[in-house]
């Protein structure tokens, strides 16, 4: 590998619950596909040209016990009834030689709705600042959506959102993930 710039990005989410907190992270981490990995998470840059894929073709891409590169967004509670949410929104360029961004959301309160919203609004408005885009920031999501995409530099945004409700004597632990990853030897020879 000569360098460390992900080729690839996949998202994925899990909700786990246990009486400890860590094995709750750990049923998360099983349920979103990346139980097997050793994450390491990073921040919030989608690198110029990633492109993004399934989580199937990402999760095969994986191998277990494998150091991999993350943006995760994770929520806990051990109180009953709380709502939490985790979501990871992305926003990526027209010109796919500029970088993106990835945001993540960890939050309580927050419904999947409001969660999705929030972190797609957190990546576009990231990634319009540096595009010189400046937006007003006290508009909902659907207006700025539709200023960010009429500008015609931001092609697309998206996001994964995992809520979950606590559970009387469990944690629960809610992730939203985004997996990024290297471009492989027999990806290069067949580009």
């Amino acid at each position: 590998m000569n360098n460390l710039v992900p080729a690839k990005v996949f998202l994925t989410k899990g909700v786990g619950r246990h009486r400890y907190q860590l094995k709750s992270f750990e049923e998360a981490l099983r349920q979103a596909g990346l139980a097997q990995q050793n994450l390491v998470q990073v921040s919030s840059i989608l690198p110029p040209k990633c492109k993004i894929i399934s989580r199937d073709q990402g999760l095969r891409a994986l191998i277990p016990g494998q150091i991999s590169y993350c943006v995760m967004a994770r929520s806990d509670t051990d109180e009953h009834g709380r709502l939490i949410a985790s979501s990871i929104g992305i926003a990526v360029p027209k010109d796919r030689f500029k970088w993106g961004y990835i945001s993540e959301v960890h939050g309580h309160g927050m419904n999947k709705a409001e969660a999705s919203d929030l972190s797609e609004d957190l990546a576009a408005d990231m990634l319009g600042t540096t595009l010189g885009l400046e937006v007003d920031p006290d508009k909902a999501w659907s207006e700025k959506e539709q200023v960010y995409k009429a500008s015609g530099l931001i092609i697309r945004t998206s996001n994964v959102t995992q809520t979950a409700r606590g559970q009387m004597s469990f944690w629960t632990t809610a992730v939203a993930i985004a997996m990024l990853l290297f471009e492989s030897i027999n990806d290069a020879d067949t580009s």
